[in-house]
This record gives C-alpha cells, sequence and structure tokens, in this order.
C-alpha cells in the first residue's frame, strides 16, 4: 500500500482502492510536525470565509444609483436592524433624544418602526427598555418606567412615559376623559376639500373577505345615500365614536401636509377617517390604502416623479404620520399645563422637500420656548 501523506490532522490515505478513484478521510490524531498541523486550520478557516463571502455575494442586492432610492433601502435595513438591536443600546438612543424630563414625567420621541408593546414576532419594543431606560437616567436602582399612552409602530413622535404607577394612572386618566390635546402631522395622497373641518364617523373593526383574511378598521357611518336623500341607518352597537378635526398646513395638485387633532382615540382613527372618509391616504399607509387587499400603496405618477421612485419600490416607503404636539393639563395644584413638541423625522422633512410642501413656522406649532424644547 502506498505510503499515507502527511498534511492534517485528519488523514488524507490513498490506498489500493485509488484504482477506484474513491478519497477516504480518516480521523485520527496529527502524527506531521506542530507546524504542519496549523497549516489545515488556515486553509479550513480560508475555505469558510469564501463560503460566507460567496453566499453574502447571493443575498446582496445590486446598490440603486438613484439616491432617493439608496435612501429608501437604507429605511428598509435601519428598521429591520431595529428589531435586533440590543435593549441598552436603543435605551441610551432614547435617552439622547428626551423631549421632557421632571421628578413625574419622562418624555421621549419615539421612532419609527418600534411598537410600543410585545406580540408575535416582536423582538423588540418600548416595553422591554422601559427599566433599562430608567436606570439610565436615574441609576441602577431606579425603578421601571410606565407607560401612559400608546402609539401606532409606524407613528412616530411624543410619547409620555411616568415614574410612578399612580402618576401614570393619572395620565391615563387625562388621555380617557379627553382632556389632553393631540396634535399629528401627516403628509397625504391628495389634499382634502374642504380644506378644514371636521369628520364625525363612527368606526368599526370588520374582516375582510378575500385571498387574504384580515382585520381591519373601517367606517360605520350613521347615515347614507338613498335614491339622492339622506337617510339615517342603524347604528351598529361594535361601532365607535370617532371625531378627527384638520386642517391643511401646505399643499399641491398632488399632496398635502395636514394637521389633525383626534378629540377620541380609536385605533388607527387617523388613517382611517383621512384614507375611507376623506380620500386622502397617508403617504406609506399600506394597510388603509385599498379596503380589499393588502398591497404597496399604488401611489400616483406626480408622487413618484418628485420622490423619484418606481412603483415598485413604493411598499418600502414607511408611514408620514406624526405626532408633532401634545399638551398635558397641570398634574398638581400649582403647577401649569405641559406644552411637548417634537420635531418630525428626517425621512418625513425630506419627503416634504421634495413633494414642494412647506413646513409651518413656529407660530403655527406652538410657542418658541415649546418647539426648542423639543428639537433639543
Amino acid at each position: 500500500m502506498a505510503a499515507s501523506s502527511c498534511s492534517a490532522p485528519g488523514l488524507w490515505v490513498r490506498g489500493s482502492w485509488q484504482r477506484l478513484g474513491t478519497l477516504f478521510t480518516f480521523v485520527s490524531k496529527p502524527l506531521c510536525s506542530a507546524a504542519a498541523a496549523s497549516r489545515p486550520l488556515d486553509a479550513q478557516r480560508l475555505a469558510e470565509r469564501l463560503r460566507a463571502q460567496k453566499q453574502e455575494q447571493k443575498t446582496k442586492k445590486p446598490v440603486p444609483t438613484n439616491p432617493i432610492q439608496r435612501r429608501v433601502q437604507e429605511l428598509l435595513r435601519f428598521t429591520e436592524q431595529l428589531q435586533r438591536v440590543h435593549p441598552n443600546v436603543l435605551a441610551k438612543a432614547l435617552s439622547r433624544g428626551l423631549v421632557h424630563q421632571d421628578k413625574d414625567l419622562v418624555v421621549i420621541n419615539k421612532p419609527y418602526g418600534l411598537p410600543v408593546h410585545g406580540g408575535p414576532g416582536v423582538r423588540l419594543c418600548i416595553s422591554d427598555v422601559l427599566p433599562v431606560l430608567a436606570k439610565m437616567l436615574r441609576g441602577h436602582k431606579a425603578e421601571p418606567l410606565h407607560l401612559c399612552h400608546r402609539l401606532d409602530k409606524e407613528t412616530t413622535g411624543v410619547m409620555v412615559l411616568a415614574w410612578e404607577k399612580e402618576v401614570a394612572h393619572q395620565v391615563q386618566e387625562l388621555f380617557r376623559t379627553r382632556q389632553v390635546t393631540k396634535k399629528y402631522w401627516a403628509v397625504t395622497m391628495r389634499a382634502p376639500v374642504p380644506s378644514a373641518g371636521v369628520v364625525d364617523i363612527p368606526i368599526i373593526e370588520k374582516e375582510v373577505q378575500g385571498q387574504e383574511r384580515h382585520h381591519k378598521m373601517t367606517l360605520s357611518p350613521s347615515y347614507c345615500m338613498d335614491n339622492g336623500k339622506i337617510v339615517r341607518v342603524r347604528t351598529n352597537r361594535n361601532a365607535h365614536l370617532a371625531v378627527t378635526q384638520y386642517q391643511v398646513l401646505s399643499s399641491t395638485l398632488s399632496s398635502a401636509l395636514l394637521e389633525l387633532q383626534p378629540i377620541t382615540g380609536i385605533k388607527h382613527q387617523l388613517r382611517v377617517h383621512l384614507s375611507f372618509g376623506l380620500d386622502c391616504p397617508v403617504l406609506g399607509d399600506h394597510k388603509y390604502s385599498d379596503w380589499n387587499r393588502l398591497a404597496p400603496q399604488k401611489l400616483s405618477a406626480c408622487i413618484l416623479k418628485k420622490l423619484g421612485l418606481p412603483q415598485s419600490k413604493a411598499r418600502h416607503i414607511p408611514l408620514h404620520l406624526h405626532a408633532c404636539q401634545l399638551t398635558l393639563p397641570a398634574l398638581q395644584a400649582g403647577k401649569e399645563e405641559l406644552n411637548l413638541v417634537c420635531k418630525p423625522p428626517r425621512y418625513f422633512v425630506h419627503s416634504l422637500h421634495r413633494l414642494g410642501l412647506k413646513m409651518p413656522s413656529r407660530d403655527q406649532n406652538g410657542d418658541e420656548e415649546a418647539t426648542h424644547s423639543g428639537a433639543r
């Protein structure tokens, strides 16, 4: 039998079976010198690295030449990365962007794509980082912060937290009794007619029949048209009273910037009233732009041209709904009401510029001190 070649901790032995063209690997102790034994390890690492690079090249998408498309790809990647961020890293980022802090409350600027509560498929949420955030602000002996209200996963802006559970319950009661003034900014497709008004249409949750059965909030109007006459219909007992005040701040032929003031606080109220009530869906609202299906928002050719995107990339556009201002009544006697203002995220401002919409002045959205506090 031919002599074995000494080259690895696992020896490659060519024997009399070489005629059959078969290689057999025998795992045994290294019989060679230490220098010779170290070479296969380097070769193994190199092979693994080459395989990893080859796999990365397969999964790596081509970089778009259009800067707007590159930005959309970055936003998508950042949103996915946000779910993989360690709670300590997220808590540190939230602490850097505090809108307000006192002995009772902490107000954060909630980022896009971060849910408030956990659920199926949720890796990280606001609730997970409250203990870490409290320790960063008050030391290792600090008790976890408490949620006072909630925002949708895709909504950005002002979010109030409380140090004590009793204070959190007090603020929650203010929200429940509609003593808190809330203002939102929304970039919409098309401008509503009239340019200011009130939408007072109840909202109900229904199951959508189709290829993908799912649930959506929708309108449950108290009146309908019958042969050209307005007729009152029977109110569904599951419908919720929903009232939204709106005003156009800036508009073009294809889009608008709206200030919204929800009087009630029903799930997805603003999105439903804008899309189904005013026929002006929020830019990036892929759920409520079409009732019958779950599909990327269909944008007009004018909006696509201004944003520099093809329709195939519309699915990556984030929801342009921002909680810009919140006014809390005084929590204790002798104190003044708290006016909290939070600047919109960069992608929101960038879209305004691309669409030719103007940002409101400070006088339109609170006093200078509050604006400075929110933009800190």
